[in-house]
């Protein structure tokens, strides 16, 4: 089976609903295992399917759908289509620096992860690891304190970064222990808080925070072919792409009025 991967660097704040809501917290998707915020592939899925005009090569590619009691194609029973799509994980994130100005994270869980569907012989650096370590230079992310003797030298991170255009902002990478990390994603978080205003201009009724997965951070979806191809993968693989390559830039979840969940989209080289 062929898989491939799709990178998706963030342009703007992006909001991917919870299932549920605590307090005046309006939540976003997260992985129930590791809490990290992620994009569901059902989102994904679905904004990548709503794009294709064709119905046939629609249903082709993603199966056919039941509206009103009666499939999109006609058929009798619903069909799974030729492609699969798969969760939008983290890469890497931008956290605030007092030191550095910003740095991006990742932790060796992410990384691991990443490795898997890309190269699963590449060897994960050690926690620690970043491309700026300077003798006596310390380093402050958000709230945090990593003294230099802590840091190690990390003169490969180019493998661990897309050396594209779309992510040439990238420069300063370092890599934390995995709970220290997700603390910091969790710190890094954007919120914004929401009001309702009556014909008076106060207030009416309470307030509201809303997470967001922050602007600059790199995040990236598997996907390939299913069982469903019968030997006509390349094809299938083929139409895919042509319909991802009509926009590079896309829009997930919701506000988009407000420019949120506008996302940079390429092919990994």
């Amino acid at each position: 089976m062929n898989m491939h991967t799709v990178y998706l660097y963030l342009l703007s704040p992006l909001h991917t609903g919870g299932t549920t809501q605590e307090g005046n917290l309006v939540g976003i998707a997260r992985e129930s295992h590791t809490n990290f915020p992620y994009i569901p592939s059902s989102t994904l899925r679905g904004k990548i399917r709503s794009s294709e005009t064709d119905q046939v090569k629609r249903d082709r590619l993603f199966g056919n759908e039941l509206k009103e009691g009666k499939t999109s194609d006609g058929s009798e029973n619903l069909t799974q289509g030729k492609i699969w799509i798969g969760d939008g994980s983290i890469l890497w994130l931008p956290i605030p620096s007092l030191s550095h100005g910003v740095v991006w994270i990742s932790s060796p869980l992410l990384l691991t992860r990443w490795a898997k569907w890309n190269n699963p012989e590449m060897t994960i650096p050690d926690a620690y690891s970043c491309n700026f370590k300077q003798e006596n230079s310390n380093v402050y992310l958000k709230d945090a304190l990593l003294k230099a003797s802590e840091l190690k030298d990390f003169s490969n991170w180019k493998e661990f970064v897309p050396q594209s255009p779309e992510a040439k902002g990238i420069e300063r990478v370092m890599i934390l222990p995995d709970r220290h990390c997700a603390t910091l994603i969790q710190m890094g978080l954007w919120r914004q808080v929401k009001i309702k205003l009556d014909e008076h201009k106060t207030v009416e009724g309470g307030f509201r925070y809303e997470e967001a997965i922050p602007p600059d951070t790199l995040m990236y979806f598997p996907w390939g072919t299913t069982a469903q191809s019968n030997g006509t993968s390349a094809d299938a693989e083929r139409d895919f792409k042509q319909l991802l390559q009509q926009s590079d830039i896309i829009q997930i979840g919701g506000q988009e009025s407000l420019g949120r969940g506008f996302i940079q989209q390429w092919f990994k080289n």
